[in-house]
């Protein structure tokens, strides 16, 4: 719901129209499969993911991957509140920096406003992404897609092993290298 993923998201959409659908779709159910076994672990051994992990490696590996953790979610958070701050830019013609101040304040805000409860946050949060749904679906409606080329790009095609992604021909270069690795092991 950030900026930056529906900039690209419309990048990727006008550059492979509806290849990318099935790699969306496929990513989606592994991520719902990992949430579904991290509560399956959390139900069994009354442990999270970070507990469990910290229980089965030695204190210096889960060191390291807390360390690791924490710089993957802070460069997800600088991506989500750069992209707020260009959105602020584009929408507002706020100065970036400005952009920033408010996107970190706003942060700031929804954690003050947790004395007032979680159901609270939980509805505005909801409110939030009923109204993103809502403008979403309108926007959808104004594009009018065709729906069966939409249900067939959910089947994965083998075009999108041969996708241009980003860097061109490299993409393509390390697929082959891989393919040719894998099969020259098993021969």
């Amino acid at each position: 719901m950030d900026p930056g993923n529906w900039i690209t998201s419309i990048q990727g959409g006008a550059l492979y129209s509806y290849l990318l659908l099935s790699v969306i779709l496929i990513s989606s159910l592994i991520a719902m499969l990992l949430q579904v076994m991290c509560a399956k672990l959390g139900i069994v051994t009354g442990m999270d993911l970070a507990q469990a992990t910290k229980a089965l490696v030695g204190k210096r590996t889960a060191v390291v991957l807390w360390i690791t953790t924490e710089l993957a979610i802070i460069a997800t958070e600088i991506a989500e509140v750069i992209g707020s701050a260009i959105a602020l830019n584009l929408l507002f013609k706020i100065p970036l920096l400005l952009g920033v101040i408010i996107t970190v304040l706003d942060v700031f805000l929804l954690l003050a406003l947790m004395k007032f409860g979680i159901r609270k946050i939980k509805a505005l949060v909801f409110t939030l992404i009923a109204t993103i749904f809502v403008i979403f679906a309108y926007e959808v409606a104004l594009v009018n897609p065709d729906l069966g080329q939409i249900l067939r790009a959910f089947i994965p095609q083998s075009d999108i092993l041969t996708a241009q992604v980003g860097g061109g021909r490299r993409f393509r270069f390390l697929y082959c290298a891989g393919y040719r690795r894998r099969h020259r092991h098993a021969a």
